[in-house]
């Protein structure tokens, strides 16, 4: 509790006492309008906020309240120098200069997915995978020495998610000249685990181009389309619950002029 006070009251504060809100209106009123480092210090006070901190519903909650006003925060990568900028009316060109977490000049670090203020980044000079908050400067490499981790540009795809766990995972398809595999990363035990993939499909074609991946409710989507087949395109679902893949078909309309 002493952690939170630091968080909701200035040092000049401290000796100030908390009313007695009652833990619903704690969890859900004030702990989701909290930066994310006090959050993180927050699980810190027992096991109870711990469980609901890590929840789906509250994390939710939390961007929500991130993403109002001059929250959001704005990501910019030039050729040699990283920014986060907030956004909002009232703001007028407030940035703020970052050093990136490892030892790549900002335009060799390509972004392959985002959630929830994460983003999985590639090393263009190693190719090695990593997850980077770049709100609290800190990243994880999750390549390893047997060779999983590593994207293939023009091949690749990787979409980030969370799993019904509360874990956050990173998706790794890697097309070969006859198969697809599909890796899965898992933040909370650091390890990959392999995935089946469709059957009798000839995704792993290089006829055929893959969008990254889109998290939304308990579905990871991947929009396919084949270069030289006009309409013929779909949408490849991955479960996040069952993690098994299906395919969803995807209306092609063509280009409609006039509207």
């Amino acid at each position: 509790m002493k952690k939170l006070k630091g968080c909701l009251y200035s040092a000049s504060e401290s000796n100030t006492k908390l009313p007695d809100l009652g833990p619903d209106l704690i969890m859900s009123e004030i702990l989701p309008r909290l930066p994310a480092k006090c959050v993180g210090r927050a699980k810190k006070v027992c096991k109870e906020w711990l469980s609901c901190i890590s929840s789906k519903e509250f994390v939710m909650m939390h961007c929500r309240h991130m993403c109002k006003g001059s929250r959001q925060k704005i990501l910019s990568i030039g050729q040699e120098s990283c920014f986060i900028s907030s956004t909002g009316v009232d703001l007028v060109d407030e940035k703020t200069m970052i050093t990136l977490p490892f030892h790549v000049r900002p335009s060799d670090v390509w972004i392959l997915s985002s959630l929830n203020g994460l983003l999985c980044v590639c090393l263009r000079n190693t190719f090695e995978i990593l997850i980077w908050n770049p709100l609290i400067r800190r990243c994880i490499n999750i390549s390893d020495s047997k060779s999983y981790g590593f994207f293939k540009i023009y091949s690749d795809v990787v979409g980030l998610y969370i799993d019904s766990s509360n874990d956050y995972r990173v998706l790794h398809i890697k097309r070969g000249r006859f198969t697809v595999d599909v890796m899965a990363y898992s933040r909370r035990t650091s390890h990959w685990k392999r995935i089946p993939f469709l059957q009798k499909r000839h995704y792993h074609t290089n006829g055929y181009a893959w969008s990254g991946g889109t998290f939304c409710e308990d579905g990871l989507y991947f929009t396919v389309f084949q270069f030289w087949l006009a309409g013929d395109i779909v949408i490849i679902r991955f479960d996040v619950n069952t993690e098994t893949f299906s395919e969803i078909g995807f209306l092609y309309v063509g280009n409609v002029m006039g509207l």
